[in-house]
């Protein structure tokens, strides 16, 4: 098993695309980032960046990257015993979690404990939807529109509190506040933002971009509590998934919390399907 390690993001997507795109769904975390990490390899923070095929008899059966502060990430993982390889190059790096599919996180975390006595837990564990088709519902009072200046302050709270209330597992600094991600998200090309409209005022909003090969993902996705269970979101992202396929996008792709019933129950009404699960392991507290 050889772990080969990648100093240029272009060189390391260009090697690893075949494998990456041959499930898309499943790479859609990585494959988002491609555009972003090609222009600026140091995207995400100063910290230099981890990219690395792991191989097998010539043949790639699996990916890592990490993009400081953020922790470790793993693709689908073919052969487990790449795991262990992978481990072994990692020794040096200042690692304070790992997302990726079950069992390839799962035999990460182990031997991370072993190597250093960091004792992990599910933080999070999560779902990968896609959507090659779309059923808004009908009845769900208001209006979809794109996002506007005036949305500005009341979104930006909204993006707050959903990184409260859904990103709590990451590492404070490896969240963006509400008002970062509307900047980000409109010097985006390749992203945007709406919302639902009742009685003349926002009540959801729903975000997309991360371009993969064919398709793109949706999210966050948050309605403030008090509105909550109205169909707000139902009908948001079953009408931005529509009119994003209708763009010519083959597919959507969204996450949700295992642990959120609501949220894997509407939006498997508006045409997403499972496709697999990760899970985002961290040390646990002291």
């Amino acid at each position: 098993m050889e772990v080969r390690r990648f100093e240029d993001p272009a060189a390391f997507f260009a090697h690893a695309a075949p494998f990456l795109e041959r499930r898309e769904a499943e790479h859609n975390l990585l494959l988002g980032l491609r555009t972003r990490l090609e222009a600026d390899r140091h995207a995400f923070g100063p910290d230099d960046p981890y990219f690395a095929v792991l191989e097998s008899g010539g043949e790639i059966v699996g990916a890592a990257w990490r993009t400081p502060p953020h922790g470790l990430g793993l693709s689908r993982i073919d052969d487990l015993a790449a795991v262990d390889a992978l481990a072994e190059d990692v020794r040096e790096l200042d690692l304070q979690g790992v997302i990726g599919p079950v069992a390839a996180a799962e035999r990460f975390a182990q031997l991370w404990q072993a190597e250093t006595g960091l004792v992990g837990r599910i933080a999070v564990a999560e779902r990968i939807y896609e959507a090659r088709e779309a059923f808004p519902p009908d009845g769900v009072p208001g209006r979809y529109r794109p996002y506007a200046g005036g949305d500005h302050d009341l979104v930006a709270e909204w993006m707050d509190a959903f990184a409260a209330e859904a990103l709590a597992a990451m590492p404070v600094g490896a969240r963006e506040t509400g008002a970062e991600f509307l900047a980000r998200r409109a010097a985006d090309v390749n992203g945007g933002l709406v919302v639902w409209e009742d009685d003349g005022r926002p009540v959801s909003a729903a975000g997309y971009g991360s371009p993969t090969p064919h398709g793109l993902r949706v999210g966050p996705v948050y309605t403030p509590p008090e509105l909550r269970g109205k169909g707000y979101a139902s009908a948001l992202v079953g009408e931005l998934t529509a009119r994003l396929l209708a763009s010519g996008r083959r597919y959507c792709f969204l996450y949700t919390d295992l642990s959120n019933p609501t949220s894997n129950s509407i939006y498997q009404r508006v045409g997403y399907r499972p496709v697999s699960d990760v899970s985002l392991w961290r040390p646990k507290a002291s």
